[in-house]
């Protein structure tokens, strides 16, 4: 196996990890859905998935903030949109932020942007992750937390985004420092 179909898999169970945890924790809580915890709910959880690609990069800082700003964003645009586009809101936004990880991963890779690798990759990792998001979206209906089965969120998570972190690392090289 490559080092990139390994990351790929440790970050898609790294990643789906977290997602679960919050899951949870969304679910024990009993959260309502306002703005300040999807915020907060955004930022953390991007906050990883940034951090685990500039860790791959040698870049934590840089990764971990881009990735918090990525979350933040999208939390705060599904809080302005949904309210007009409805639950589509997330998969749209869901879609956007894979675009946004494939800018941040090729800047922390490249130590430069290429425009176009970094979209491509982003736009293969948005159409493969956010395919597999629509096929697992139902983990959450019927609402019922205490009846949730977590392996099965984990497992969702999962297929969620193992084909957002294969677009973004498999076959991909960092440059060397000069």
């Amino acid at each position: 196996m490559t080092s990139g179909n390994t990351a790929s898999i440790f970050g898609a169970l790294s990643i789906a990890a977290i997602s679960t945890l919050g899951d949870f924790i969304w679910a024990s809580l009993m959260l309502e859905h306002r703005p300040a915890y999807g915020l907060a709910h955004g930022s953390l959880l991007f906050l990883s998935i940034g951090l685990y690609l500039g860790v791959l990069a040698r870049r934590h800082v840089a990764g971990a903030i881009g990735g918090a700003l990525i979350g933040f964003a999208a939390a705060g645009s599904f809080y302005l949109i949904a309210p007009v586009v409805g639950r589509p809101a997330m998969l749209l936004l869901w879609f956007a932020t894979w675009i946004a990880l494939g800018v941040l991963n090729e800047y922390l890779i490249r130590r430069k942007l290429q425009a176009r690798a970094a979209l491509t990759r982003g736009i293969l990792a948005a159409a493969g992750s956010g395919i597999a998001f629509y096929l697992v979206s139902g983990i959450w209906r019927p609402f019922d937390p205490q009846g949730w089965d977590y392996l099965t969120h984990f497992g969702a998570w999962t297929v969620a985004y193992l084909p957002g972190f294969a677009a973004l690392l498999i076959g991909k090289a960092p440059e060397q420092s000069r």
